[in-house]
């Protein structure tokens, strides 16, 4: 995934879209409308960390949770063509909006720590200390990985759709270059925040909004990306912008680095399916899967979808729903 993008979703100052417009051929919940997707059966805040994260729940409020994030430069609201197959099968999917993304609020700084944070409050909020099945797209895939490798107990099985990372066999660090990695770290975040403290995302129609998305994810129909603006953004005097802080980059500060997450792949004890798509893409992390697979968990398997990008559940949702609840097996 790329470290930043042109114009990626999200700001959140008001609430939601305006009124309906006709002119913008939005339904009455101010979306742009798309065959099989479906908004969340309930929306709400829930306290995390000293920040608002936005939760949006599929399916019956009584049955087994399933747990789902999504990447980063995303939002919850990405899976409204995925989640209610998995909700129609009798699952309640949650999902949420990360920190600075969606509907959840903005942070003074972000770091893939404070991610992890707020992830184990949904957990605590959803499951009780009960295992479930956890589903991960993208960076979410990746940061489910690393938490199913601390964590286990919380997970009854691991689905991560084209998040595992992979740019070379990178060993741990030396600790005197762990504190060297830190410093250029903090000091490129902290110039970063204070560039964009007073910046805000550009303007523009809907369907611009859309088609900015669309240098990134050119493999989606413009209506699904009109339908990711309409759900994303908001309409404000001078035309709609994305939710997304703009102080937002992808990853955090600190030693950490995605690509270690392969290296914890083969220790994971739940049942574990990893999804890849083989083309390329620029918000997908460029994972070889030949790479990959030797890297299966004992109770692991890789699935590789040929002609598919980095967005699996939105370019092929029948395909990799029927893969996932196959694998997941059945609610009760």
């Amino acid at each position: 995934m790329a470290d930043t993008t042109p114009d990626a979703p999200l700001d959140t100052s008001p609430d939601g879209p305006v009124a309906p417009d006709a002119d913008l051929g939005l339904d009455e919940f101010g979306e742009s409308p798309f065959p099989g997707a479906r908004r969340p059966d309930r929306n709400y805040d829930l306290p995390a960390n000293g920040l608002r994260i936005a939760v949006h729940e599929w399916g019956d409020a009584d049955a087994p949770p399933l747990m789902m994030m999504h990447g980063g430069f995303d939002f919850a609201r990405t899976f409204d063509g995925f989640a209610p197959k998995l909700a129609d099968a009798g699952w309640r999917v949650v999902s949420w909006d990360q920190r600075g993304h969606g509907n959840s609020e903005h942070a003074a700084l972000y770091s893939w720590d404070g991610d992890m944070r707020d992830t184990l409050a949904v957990f605590d909020h959803v499951a009780g200390g009960r295992p479930i099945p956890v589903v991960g797209h993208s960076k979410g895939g990746a940061l489910m990985t690393q938490l199913a490798d601390a964590q286990p107990h919380r997970f009854r099985s691991l689905v991560n759709m084209d998040g595992i990372p992979y740019k070379r066999n990178m060993p741990d660090l030396a600790e005197h270059e762990r504190t060297t990695m830190l410093a250029k770290d903090l000091a490129g975040w902290l110039d970063h925040r204070r560039r964009t403290a007073t910046a805000s995302r550009k303007p523009g129609t809907l369907d611009e909004l859309a088609a900015r998305r669309g240098r990134m994810n050119p493999r989606l129909p413009h209506e699904w990306l009109r339908r990711l603006a309409s759900t994303g953004g908001f309409q404000s005097d001078d035309g709609w912008r994305w939710r997304i802080d703009p102080a937002l980059r992808f990853g955090g500060f600190g030693p950490w680095r995605p690509e270690w997450m392969l290296l914890r792949l083969p220790g994971l004890p739940m049942p574990f399916l990893g999804i890849l798509g083989a083309q390329m893409e620029e918000m997908g992390w460029g994972t070889p899967p030949h790479k990959v697979e030797p890297y299966m968990p004992l109770d692991g398997r890789c699935e590789v979808l040929d002609d598919v990008g980095h967005f699996v559940h939105i370019e092929q949702p029948d395909v990799v729903s029927e893969l996932v609840l196959d694998f997941i097996g059945d609610p009760s």
